[in-house]
């Protein structure tokens, strides 16, 4: 107390600003109220020891029998030749500065704008009749290099697959298995048991599965 009051009423201002608490009242009143806050901070830190003791009789044996074990598993490659892999490099290069295709009218309407590439066909149309600021139209000099114009990003040839007998017929060394889109959750996860045993890689598995 005897500190306190020897302070000015700016210092004790200053002291309560830097505390988070009111500043207004009287001189005795911001004394009483920066006690206060001491007090409640003995407390505070006094709780913390205790949990800080509690966490040290904590046994690290302890943990790690309830610590899972996670392992990363690398995704399965093509076995491709230098050709293939060269025209895949090219292929990805024309895609960084190939434009984006949007639908007549795509900035108007949001439906519009969640869609693919349709070609404008009225006789009137702007992006039609290619004029400024509107999108480019697709034509043929975007085409992609011919022998892998059907590849999937990875190098993998894409074979759709409904039924875990299906992946019988799959090259794993240069195709992929996609499980279609009607495919239920239970025979989902019979098709991907079954990939891992053929060593097949599934190119849209979902978390978890």
């Amino acid at each position: 107390m005897s500190e306190l009051s020897d302070l000015t009423v700016a210092e004790l201002k200053e002291l309560l600003k830097e505390a988070g608490l009111p500043v207004s009242g009287k001189k005795a009143d911001l004394i009483a109220r920066l006690e206060e806050a001491d007090i409640e901070e003995d407390v505070v830190e006094e709780e913390i020891e205790e949990e800080d003791d509690d966490f040290d009789d904590f046994d690290d044996e302890d943990w790690d029998d309830e610590e899972e074990d996670y392992f990363h598993v690398a995704k399965q490659k093509p076995q491709l030749d230098e050709a293939t892999q060269a025209a895949l490099e090219a292929r990805k290069a024309q895609k960084k500065v190939q434009p984006k295709f949007r639908r007549q009218e795509w900035f108007r309407y949001r439906r519009l704008s969640k869609t693919g590439w349709r070609k404008p066909k009225g006789m009137q149309s702007s992006q039609r009749l290619n004029r400024k600021y509107r999108s480019p139209m697709a034509r043929v000099g975007y085409g992609k290099i011919a022998s892998v114009r059907n590849l999937h990003p990875s190098g993998f040839e894409e074979v759709l697959v409904h039924r875990p007998e299906d992946l019988d017929d799959i090259d794993p060394a240069v195709q992929a298995a996609r499980v279609g889109s009607t495919v239920g959750g239970r025979k989902r996860v019979l098709i991907h048991e079954r990939a891992d045993e053929l060593g097949i890689r599934v190119l849209n598995r979902r978390r978890g599965i």
